[in-house]
């Protein structure tokens, strides 16, 4: 069985906390620099709960002077993979049944 790669979301949140926090960046100025109206994005990439968009990813990596690979982590605990991968093909199923009803 072929195992696809997956981002680790909340090792990768863990980087993104640890990288702002080494650049001395509060949540606040962290928003201001991606012009989001509150804050929740960030927390939700600092708790592991969702994944920088790629421009985003893009963007930090700048701003962190890092590369995109620093920031993201690579799951290796593939026992783990079955509960998000059953998560994922749930939000696909609610997709395709909103998207048949419009």
């Amino acid at each position: 069985m072929n195992i696809f790669p997956v981002i680790d979301l909340e090792a990768t949140g863990a980087n993104i906390l640890r990288l702002r926090k080494q650049k001395g960046l509060s949540v606040k100025e962290l928003q201001a620099y991606f012009g989001f109206e509150c804050p929740q994005a960030i927390y939700k990439w600092q708790w592991g709960q969702s994944l920088p968009s790629v421009d985003n990813l893009f963007a930090l990596s700048k701003l962190f002077n890092t590369s995109i690979d620093e920031i993201l982590v690579e799951c290796t605990h593939h026992q783990d993979l079955l509960p998000f991968r059953v998560k994922c093909i749930g939000r696909y199923v609610k997709f395709l049944v909103k998207r048949e009803r419009n």
